[in-house]
């Protein structure tokens, strides 16, 4: 059987959304920017919203999400001055891990995703490091991102 080849979809798939300002030292030498941001920008848009949300707290939260896998998926470019909307949504939820999938839009309704990826969390005590229940606040976003 012949794998799926990814496809750049469209809003509708993703159920939040955060905006992303570009900045001049995002580009690179080709004139756009550079595939190094693309996750940066995965991971700040999922940790706001969580943040914004009220799921997370960075500062004294007993549980923090360590990154341990991101897969990114490009279909066009994206360059200073763009700003960029993430589209979010959950996939998988576990007992202790989430998977993630962001779109990354260029801000001009109606065209696909510009880039689409994954990344997995995997929740974990603050002080042990070891992995660690979801929390329930936790549980209720993710189920609204579903």
């Amino acid at each position: 059987m012949t794998p799926t080849r990814p496809h750049a979809e469209f809003r509708s798939a993703y159920k939040a959304f955060r905006g992303i300002g570009t900045r001049w030292s995002d580009n690179d030498v080709y004139g756009h920017v550079n595939n190094v941001v693309y996750y940066s920008w995965f991971d700040t848009a999922v940790n706001g919203l969580l943040i914004e949300r009220g799921a997370l707290d960075i500062h004294a939260g007993s549980v923090i999400g360590l990154v341990v896998e991101t897969q990114c998926h490009y279909f066009s470019p994206l360059a200073f001055p763009q700003t960029v909307s993430a589209g979010i949504r959950v996939a998988r939820v576990g007992t202790s891990s989430v998977r993630y999938e962001v779109a990354l839009f260029a801000d001009n309704a109606g065209l696909p995703c510009a880039a689409k990826g994954h990344f997995v969390h995997v929740y974990v005590d603050r002080a042990t490091r070891r992995p660690a229940p979801l929390p329930p606040q936790l549980l209720c976003v993710l189920e609204e991102l579903k």
